[in-house]
């Protein structure tokens, strides 16, 4: 295994490895589209690394690590993907929806001001399919996609949305998004980061947490994470982060995910 590229001087990644074998409680984040699955064209094509859903299966047996995959997605959309033996629990549609594992499901309220600008929004979606768009409704939100586009495309879709956002005149019910891959625009009030500060929270003191993503939408995630926590930029190529870490899919995060169920204890 070669050695992690450190971002953050004071974070140890052979001491984190440690804590985590010490812990009395261990909760393991993992964001899916990037992180655990590379991007596709088709989202519904998009299923994990090689390797990946074995040591997850590994990792949820062993009882030892609560297991959460906090996503963009839709939790529907994003079950059939995953294939593990026990669904985990997750959290989607950037933390509107929760998906526990043992099957209850919650979706939290957007406002009606909010509901009332995606409903406009909806009536855009024929234009931007005209401009081989892709539009994926979700709660809270819905996401313009272009990837596997060129250009020219990308540019007609980015100036329509942009021209009915501005019609809209007002931010203050959604915000405006840009991903890897297109524009979401989202009800006000949930992000990644909540998610976080909610688990962390369930989790008490002493628990030891790492989050795994590779997005924008990933760094309010980073940014809510305690003190002595791992954060982990899984990317190709680099890019500016709150991560203590970068790893590059899908060897390094096959390593990661080894040595986290090595830590946290196979049959212990």
């Amino acid at each position: 295994v070669k050695p992690m590229r450190t971002l953050d001087p004071s974070f140890d990644p052979d001491a984190f490895f440690a804590r985590t074998h010490a812990a009395t409680s261990r909760v393991l984040m993992l964001d899916y589209d990037g992180t655990l699955a590379p991007f596709c064209v088709n989202p519904a094509e998009a299923v994990p690394y090689d390797g990946v859903v074995p040591l997850l299966d590994e990792i949820q047996d062993a009882g030892h690590t609560r297991l959460v995959i906090v996503s963009g997605r839709w939790t529907k959309n994003l079950v059939p993907l995953l294939k593990l033996k026990r669904t985990p629990e997750m959290w989607g549609s950037h933390g509107w929806e929760r998906l526990e594992s043992e099957g209850k499901y919650e979706v939290a309220r957007i406002s009606g001001a909010a509901l009332e600008v995606l409903v406009t929004a909806d009536e855009w979606i024929k234009q931007i399919e005209k401009f081989g768009g892709r539009c994926e409704r979700k709660p809270g939100g819905l996401a313009f996609h272009w990837r596997g586009l060129d250009n020219a495309q990308i540019a007609e879709i980015r100036s329509e949305v942009f021209e009915r956002w501005m019609e809209l005149g007002r931010g203050n019910d959604l915000n405006w998004y840009d991903f890897d891959g297109g524009i979401e625009l989202r009800a006000v009030g949930r992000n990644k980061g909540d998610v976080v500060r909610t688990l962390v929270g369930e989790a008490g003191s002493g628990a030891v947490i790492a989050y795994l993503g590779d997005d924008l939408t990933d760094e309010y995630a980073f940014k809510a994470l305690p003190p002595g926590s791992a954060a982990v930029l899984v990317r190709p190529q680099f890019r500016p982060t709150a991560a203590h870490l970068w790893i590059q899919p899908q060897a390094e995060l096959f390593d990661f995910l080894t040595r986290w169920s090595e830590a946290a204890g196979r049959n212990r």
